[in-house]
């Protein structure tokens, strides 16, 4: 299926955070990347590729959690947003793509300097 090559193209996107993110799941129709497991509760995802049966879905948490960095966004990218922080593609955008490279790389950036609080919340260390 041609959202088969979307997929793949989309976690390239991570490739970069591999090693700097816990992978939580990877199968052949999901890839999670998040926080680690900590004082044995689960981790939490702040970024996951999933297969669709049309499409190829783009999961970015933290602009659940910052909104503002949403600010700026261009009107094609906000036009493929689902929900507050889904991002649905049926064909590789390579325009678009970059412009979600950016935004996973500010929305990262933003949960490393706020951090995690050990309970899978995004926010403020306790």
């Amino acid at each position: 299926m041609a959202h088969e090559q979307v997929s793949e193209r989309l976690r390239e996107i991570l490739t970069p955070y591999q090693g700097r993110l816990a992978v939580l799941f990877d199968g052949p129709t999901s890839y999670e990347l998040g926080a680690p497991t900590l004082h044995g509760k689960p981790g939490r995802f702040l970024v996951a590729v999933r297969d669709g049966n049309a499409y190829a879905r783009f999961h970015l948490m933290t602009v659940n959690a910052y909104p503002d960095l949403l600010i700026g966004m261009s009107l094609r990218l906000r036009k493929r947003m689902q929900g507050k922080s889904c991002f649905n593609f049926t064909r590789v955008d390579e325009a678009l793509f970059a412009e979600l490279e950016d935004l996973t790389a500010r929305g990262i950036e933003r949960f490393r300097e706020v951090g995690f609080t050990g309970d899978g919340a995004i926010g403020p260390s306790r």
